[in-house]
């Protein structure tokens, strides 16, 4: 058994595993990838140039079962799968598609009217950042321009949708000589946390069971933290932005993905870290 690093391979729509030898501390990772690892979504390389392939990722292990599992979502499309990964005799490490799952691209609005973001043409809202809670194997995943679902993990069931981006309802038109989209009047349906993007989600656990999912609210560069309890419906807690700490040293803008570990690190980080992308220079 061995600690591994999973990441989506966007250019050729797959997975590739690491495993993480801690007694290199100076390149601890080591590429276990089953060379025979097929493609997560397309069914071809023409599929594969188009670019709607592996994105967003999580892991998970099922603590029933001890199975281990890969959360994928599918770039420009709503789709997230289910991959189990597995070892193969010769000590790599593969995977095999359980099933998928696909989220709304359209909306039904409470003036009855349908909705969906406003994107380029055959492009629909994409899932990016997903964390799967390890207590009770619920999967949180950010639709970029939605907000945040919060589903099974193992894919079955109904999705809920925890919160909204506060851009949900607005209308827009694309410009194709800009790329860029001019919106309507604010209806609004939308959210007050969340400015869309939706990125990097991440889970923050305490000892007790307690502890907040938190995400990226992109479009304001701060963070929104929801209590992990389902019972609540996730309850709202609270929110912060990582601003400037010295002149030369700036804060978080445009981020694409956060993690945090509530677990002490030495000597320098008695507390644990919280570690946030940053979009700009």
């Amino acid at each position: 058994r061995a600690d591994v690093a999973v990441v989506s391979d966007r250019g050729n729509d797959r997975l590739r595993v690491y495993r993480i030898d801690p007694s290199r501390p100076g390149r601890p990772l080591t590429d276990v990838t089953d060379p025979a690892a097929a493609p997560v979504f397309s069914a071809s390389q023409s599929e594969i140039n188009e670019q709607r392939t592996a994105y967003g990722l999580a892991t998970w292990t099922d603590r029933s079962t001890g199975r281990s599992y890969a959360l994928v979502s599918r770039r420009n499309r709503t789709e997230v799968a289910l991959l189990e990964l597995k070892a193969t005799a010769t000590g790599t490490v593969g995977y095999r598609k359980i099933r998928t799952l696909e989220l709304p691209s359209s909306f039904r609005l409470p003036n009855g009217a349908r909705w969906s973001p406003c994107a380029e043409p055959d492009e629909l809202p994409q899932v990016e950042g997903m964390v799967v809670d390890p207590a009770n194997g619920m999967l949180y995943a950010g639709q970029e321009d939605i907000g945040i679902w919060r589903m099974r993990a193992d894919l079955t069931g109904k999705p809920v949708l925890v919160d909204k981006v506060k851009e949900y309802g607005i209308p827009g038109v694309y410009d194709a000589e800009t790329e860029e989209c001019t919106p309507g009047a604010d209806p609004g349906y939308g959210g007050r946390r969340l400015a869309a993007d939706v990125e990097g989600l991440t889970l923050f656990q305490e000892s007790d069971g307690d502890g907040y999912v938190m995400s990226s609210s992109q479009g304001d560069n701060t963070f929104a933290l929801y209590d992990r309890e389902i019972s609540e419906r996730n309850e709202y807690e609270g929110g912060f932005r990582i601003g400037a700490a010295s002149a030369t040293l700036d804060g978080s803008e445009e981020c694409d993905g956060a993690a945090v570990l509530n677990a002490p690190l030495g000597a320098r980080y008695p507390r644990g870290l919280l570690v946030v992308q940053d979009g700009h220079e």
